[in-house]
């Protein structure tokens, strides 16, 4: 049983390394990589990684359908024979880590804990800046532990999912949180499990990108995501703009309901000797680390040029004062949640 990951990246070099390690040692067999438009030298080191017959690389450098950068780059994907030849498939963004908590902590431990799901919904847990200023070059599953509660009741898009599928012909493409284009003739046989080894309603079988608030999604397995970084990392990332509406800047409203730093979570860690021998493995290339270390240099330096621009100096002033958000009380969250489906309902009408 074969599991291959899907991933677009932009200038994300000083992190590729540990994210390729830690998905190898939770189970991934094969990555397909699209990259666009990089300027430190992330596509040089996926070429090279190519050559080792550690991934697939391809540029997707435009132009772009109107679904953005990752639409493109998917619509792309589902072509590819690298992507027909596997029996799972997972998209994910080089901000998100699986985390699985059952068994010896991989791939294989989750089927055998859901052994009749053909689609697990991976929730996102969100993690927060945890108090960091300065960008450092240390792995982020480790720098960063602080994070949102088990149990939310809001913001809809802290409870988002990525869907791992079995590609198995009920749908025909990948989609950026779960899979589309599927075949009527299949769909009935679909069975979806959320994280928590729950069944799923029918309706996740064709629509829903985010799991049910009010409860732990978390008990098997989740989706470590860490979109905001060090606060230097959050203005390059604003600088970047958004993989799905890159034209779309990033300000203060996303990185406030993202900030989650309440508890703390580092059962990640359970993977790590595991990913440490794959990512010593790769940092024994000396090609691969000295790209892994220019393009450590380039962030630094991206944000020095950054700073001297007052769009992204009024940005880092203000995240400078923003405070950790908090969750918000029950009452103020179905208050919320409740005007949310009105307008869903109205929108349906």
């Amino acid at each position: 049983m074969t599991h291959t990951a899907l991933l677009c990246v932009r200038n994300e070099g000083a992190f590729l390394l540990e994210w390729l390690a830690h998905h190898r040692a939770v189970g991934f067999d094969h990555f397909v990589v699209f990259s666009n438009d990089c300027e430190d030298g992330t596509d040089d080191m996926l070429d090279h990684l190519a050559t080792l017959g550690w991934l697939t690389h391809l540029r997707n450098d435009g132009p772009y359908d109107k679904g953005g950068i990752q639409f493109t780059a998917l619509k792309a994907a589902a072509k590819r024979d690298e992507i027909a030849q596997a029996d799972w498939l997972l998209p994910l963004d080089v901000d998100e880590f699986v985390n699985i908590h059952t068994g010896d902590h991989t791939l294989t431990a989750l089927h055998t804990a859901l052994p009749e799901a053909t689609a697990i919904t991976l929730t996102w847990r969100l993690f927060g800046t945890s108090g960091q200023v300065r960008y450092q070059d240390t792995p982020v599953t480790e720098t960063f532990t602080r994070c949102a509660p088990a149990v939310l009741h809001w913001p809809w898009r802290a409870a988002m999912f990525k869907t791992l599928y079995r590609n198995d012909g009920t749908y025909g493409k990948p989609g950026v949180h779960r899979p589309r284009a599927p075949d009527p003739a299949r769909l009935e046989q679909a069975r979806w499990f959320d994280g928590h080894g729950r069944p799923l309603p029918d309706q996740f079988r064709t629509k829903r990108i985010f799991s049910n608030f009010g409860q732990d999604n978390y008990g098997l397995a989740q989706l470590n995501h860490y979109p905001l970084g060090a606060l230097e990392s959050y203005v390059l990332k604003a600088d970047r703009g958004r993989a799905v509406h890159s034209d779309h800047l990033l300000g203060l409203d996303y990185f406030v309901e993202r900030n989650f730093n309440t508890d703390e979570d580092s059962s990640i860690q359970a993977i790590f000797p595991r990913r440490d021998a794959v990512l010593n493995e790769l940092r024994a290339d000396p090609t691969l680390t000295a790209l892994h270390d220019a393009a450590v240099t380039w962030r630094k330096q991206r944000f020095e040029a950054l700073l001297r621009l007052e769009p992204f100096r009024a940005l880092f002033g203000r995240l400078m004062m923003a405070q950790p958000t908090q969750p918000l009380p029950v009452q103020a969250a179905r208050f919320l949640v409740h005007h949310a489906n009105l307008a869903r309902q109205a929108k349906g009408s």
